[in-house]
């Protein structure tokens, strides 16, 4: 028996009436779990690189400077902190997995950060300067994490290894990032990163934007700043969208209009930064320049909103919708801000944490 889906269509006469077939849109093509684990990572490192130079900018300042940022507007880009400490979470995971403890990441940042004598990690965001102070005065997680940025998006930038390790299970990419998070953050710090890692994990086996914006509030308290932000940013991104004389302007600021408070000093704060990146996902509708690029226009911590939408984006669509020239242009980190990553690959971490058998 067919299993095709059918309809009925009745002809003005009885004698006349039939079943015909009617032409369904085929299923989006099919998209390999290593496609989008390096879809996720490297579209994260992308977005880095594409809005590091409109970091801490107005709109305003952007469109004055460059007009509308369609593409590396740098020489010789490279992501920033976001791409690094990705890179250091996503080795720290791949090594323990499910069995990954608290104790696992302080030693970790002992390990490779905190007990180095190299500089003062410049690049580094505040969240991660008050952690390394914390734990090189001998201070232990959670007590590590007290620091006036314990709410940035420090964690948000670096959780999308969570969700491509634990893909299709968002409930489980939030715990994993939540105790990767204990050592630097707290409350709004932690449900931004919970937020970010539950959405990739979806979008790694999803076709549906609306799938990904769901997983990611069902980890985080209704009342939480962060869900607030984020549930009011993706309705300001639909609307926008539904505007027939809306414009890609228009749109992002409806977005930012949304969740952005004016005035407010710091950019970095996670349920802004997690707001805005999946508004910009939502605006989009997951395809990925679309995302970023409306990430990256709104300013703000533009290189941290742009590697989230970038890793959502990227994971939903896979590696193949990164456009060719942005994806050649990512190379081994520097270690401008973690000297112990310097050489690594945003890619070689994302085939090491594909799900074993599911490489192909």
């Amino acid at each position: 028996m067919s299993t095709n889906t059918m309809s009925v269509s009745v002809d003005p006469e009885p004698s006349a009436r039939r079943l015909r077939t009617v032409p369904q849109p085929p299923p989006p093509a099919a998209i390999s779990p290593r496609d989008r684990a390096r879809g996720a990572l490297l579209g994260l490192a992308v977005g880095d690189a594409l809005g590091a130079p409109a970091e801490n900018m107005k709109p305003s300042q952007i469109r004055e400077r460059w007009g509308r940022i369609e593409g590396f507007v740098s020489e010789n880009p490279a992501g920033t902190d976001d791409t690094e400490y990705a890179i250091f979470s996503g080795l720290l995971l791949a090594e323990h997995g499910t069995g990954l403890t608290v104790g696992h990441v302080e030693r970790a940042w002992h390990t490779w950060i905190a007990d180095r004598d190299e500089g003062p990690f410049k690049g580094a965001g505040f969240s991660e300067r008050g952690t390394l102070e914390n734990l090189r005065r001998g201070l232990a997680a959670p007590i590590s994490a007290q620091h006036r940025h314990a709410w940035s998006d420090g964690l948000a930038m670096r959780a999308a290894p969570f969700g491509v390790y634990a893909a299709g299970r968002p409930a489980e990419a939030a715990r994993l990032v939540s105790i990767d998070g204990t050592v630097s953050h707290d409350g709004e710090g932690i449900h931004g990163g919970r937020a970010v890692a539950a959405g990739v994990a979806a979008a790694m086996v999803s076709h549906n934007p609306d799938a990904v914006v769901q997983a990611a509030l069902s980890v985080v308290p209704e009342d939480s700043w962060t869900a607030r932000s984020l549930h009011r940013a993706v309705t300001a991104a639909r609307r926008a969208r539904r505007d027939p004389d809306g414009t890609q302007l228009s749109m992002e600021r409806a977005v930012r209009k949304a969740v952005v408070i004016g005035g407010y000093p710091w950019t970095d704060l996670a349920p802004e930064a997690v707001g805005l990146a999946f508004g910009a996902f939502a605006v989009a509708r997951g395809d990925f320049r679309e995302s970023v690029l409306t990430a990256v226009n709104m300013g703000r911590d533009a290189d941290t909103t742009a590697a989230v939408a970038g890793a959502l984006a990227g994971a939903l669509r896979g590696e193949s919708a990164i456009p060719e020239p942005w994806a050649t242009a990512i190379g081994p980190v520097r270690g401008s801000c973690l000297p112990s990553m310097t050489g690594r690959h945003i890619l070689d971490v994302a085939d090491q944490l594909t799900p074993r058998g599911e490489a192909a």
